[in-house]
């Protein structure tokens, strides 16, 4: 047996193209390593930060992102994510400028999930940022123009404390906040059949929310752990 080289990082087939922000990453947070229960490859994109990527819809760093998702084909990844949501915005132009398959946001799954649903059913967005997400977001990840949407705008503490990059994070407000907003979702659209979080922040209250709301929640975690098994599928032992 022979092992072949040509890369410098084995093993870590996603690669994570990460903002340039300082809040805490508990985990459950596509940004804590903790979260994955396979290897993965971080890259900060400098001077991506929360408040540009979101509210100012990443103006002026495309470069930066393309650069940084070259480096980390360069490293060895076989496919790339990023932990933001809104980075749906540039999908098209970063899986142009690399060879490897590339799943910017969780709001990609929106159709999918759609699909999974009984007629009649469909599923609803919860973002960290209503006014932020736009219907060019919606059209890059290919989301129906009228999905449901609800936010954790305007709560005690997620949104407030992402956005503005605060350097401690009241977890259980946090939660509260994610859940309320949720059930707010839900009752606002009694057709509502699943949930899908936009804000890779999310996924630690993600079992709360189903929870609370009874519906699938899915998530980046769960994107990005379909994506990964395509990336780098299983082998079974079938010998007798």
């Amino acid at each position: 047996m022979k092992a072949t080289g040509g890369k410098a990082i084995y093993g870590a087939s996603v690669g994570i193209l990460m903002l340039e922000a300082r809040f805490p990453r508990i985990p459950g947070d596509m940004g804590n390593a903790l979260t994955w229960p396979f290897p993965v490859h971080y890259k900060i994109v400098r001077g991506a930060s929360p408040e540009r990527v979101v509210r100012q819809g990443a103006e002026g760093l495309l470069d930066a992102f393309i650069a940084a998702a070259r480096e980390l084909v360069a490293d060895g990844v076989d496919g790339i994510t990023t932990n933001c949501g809104f980075l749906a915005l540039l999908q098209e132009e970063i899986a142009a400028a690399v060879p490897v398959p590339v799943a910017t946001s969780s709001l990609m799954q929106v159709g999918l999930v759609n699909a999974l649903l009984r007629p009649g059913k469909r599923a609803g967005i919860l973002t960290v940022s209503a006014s932020s997400l736009s219907p060019l977001h919606l059209q890059k990840a290919n989301v129906p123009a009228d999905t449901p949407i609800g936010t954790t705008e305007g709560g005690r503490e997620f949104t407030r404390v992402l956005l503005g990059n605060e350097l401690e994070l009241d977890v259980e407000a946090a939660r509260a906040d994610n859940v309320e907003a949720a059930l707010a979702l839900k009752a606002g659209h009694p057709g509502l059949g699943a949930i899908v979080l936009e804000c890779t922040n999310m996924v630690p209250y993600a079992a709360d929310i189903h929870a609370a709301t009874g519906l699938p929640v899915f998530s980046i975690e769960t994107f990005v752990s379909w994506f990964q098994a395509g990336l780098s599928p299983r082998r079974f032992d079938v010998g007798g």
